[in-house]
């Protein structure tokens, strides 16, 4: 049977589309997951009469020696309307071996998380009942709830739902980085590593690197990675991320300072030789401040993140949101909006006219 002939329909719950698989008594797990959002699903009724399809199709069939890897892309639609697509690697334990390929093209590939300390790190405690109450979802495999089948496949006992622990770390990523606000999940894909067992707690790492949030997760006391090599996509809010919390209006300014650490990716390194110097920058909505961002030019290749300085700032700069465009698209001048006292300084103010050739270089744009 070719890979691409299997082609599943399940109402309301993708993940139904699983139980129509004829796999026997074989164990099988998530190894890796993607989720991309397609459009916005209109509210449900109160009568609940809207109803999601999914459609599933085996999209290739892998050869891992151990096992065989099933790529399947799952299309969920609200009536005509296609609203998320799901791509999801699962692995059948003893079902390899067969002389199939190992590797495929149509595989969303996993990106590797960056080489520094993370971000932001967020715990959680799953609970001893944990995967009791996830096969509500629909997830009815035994290998969640049954002893005896979790020994078949060579666990000690029955371990959590990878798309569990999937849950743990997006609602994490959502947390820390948009205020809870779902609206802004965009896509996410993650690489199942390591088991969880109910009972254990997961911590979540996570790297910022403009609208993708990269992250991983590990069971807190053992440092066991779970999940790896995995990322979550953000919707810009307006095309911009921050809002000013008094006015919940949007600045201009991060645009600016995304833009400039994207930059530092490519020659952050030849930047800090230049100027060796770490900026935080305090900006501010009418008498409040709204953002705080930090420009490293001192350490590695250099790197901008939003917040204070994790070490100590060699400049503190303070001005609003307006007068800093001015002053990126040249209209206002440095000195003299300190003299005037539009913008503060502290610290080694000389360094900042280094600062300068950085804001300069943003204006080409």
């Amino acid at each position: 049977m070719a890979a691409q002939s299997v082609k599943l329909r399940h109402e309301a719950h993708g993940a139904g589309v699983f139980s129509q698989l004829r796999l026997g008594t074989r164990a099988v797990v998530g190894n890796q997951s993607a989720t991309q959002v397609v459009s916005v699903c209109p509210l449900c009724p109160a009568s609940g009469a809207r109803k999601l399809k999914c459609e599933a199709i085996v999209a290739d069939v892998l050869d891992k020696g151990s096992g065989l890897i099933m790529l399947m892309d799952v299309y969920s639609y609200s009536g005509e309307e296609l609203i998320c697509y799901n791509q999801f690697s699962i692995f059948v334990v003893g079902a390899g071996g067969f002389g199939g390929k190992r590797t495929s093209d149509k595989a969303k590939v996993a990106v590797a998380i960056p080489n520094r300390p993370p971000d932001a790190v967020l715990t959680d405690t799953t609970s001893l009942n944990q995967a009791a109450l996830y096969r509500l979802s629909g997830d009815w495999n035994p290998l969640h709830i049954d002893p005896d089948f979790a020994n078949l496949a060579g666990f000690d006992k029955p371990i959590l739902h990878g798309l569990c622990t999937f849950g743990f770390s997006a609602r994490h990523v959502l947390q820390q980085f948009t205020d809870n606000d779902v609206s802004r999940f965009k896509a996410i894909k993650v690489r199942f590593a390591k088991p969880v067992y109910p009972g254990q707690t997961l911590q979540t790492e996570m790297w910022k690197e403009g609208n993708r949030i990269h992250f991983q997760t590990k069971i807190q006391g053992t440092g066991d990675i779970v999940i790896s090599n995995a990322y979550v996509d953000l919707v810009p809010t307006a095309d911009v991320v921050a809002k000013t919390p008094s006015e919940g209006r949007e600045l201009q300014s991060t645009l600016v300072f995304e833009e400039i650490g994207r930059r530092l990716q490519h020659i952050g390194g030849e930047v800090v030789k230049k100027v060796n110097a770490v900026f935080e920058w305090h900006i501010t909505k009418g008498e409040n401040t709204a953002a705080k961002w930090t420009i490293d030019l001192k350490n590695g290749s250099g790197k901008v993140y939003q917040g204070a300085a994790k070490d100590s700032a060699d400049v503190t700069i303070t001005l609003s949101d307006e007068d800093f465009m001015e002053v990126v698209l040249g209209k206002l001048d440095p000195q003299k909006a300190f003299f005037s006292g539009r913008l503060k300084a502290r610290g080694n103010i000389m360094l900042s006219q280094k600062l300068q050739m950085i804001l300069k270089e943003y204006a080409k744009l």
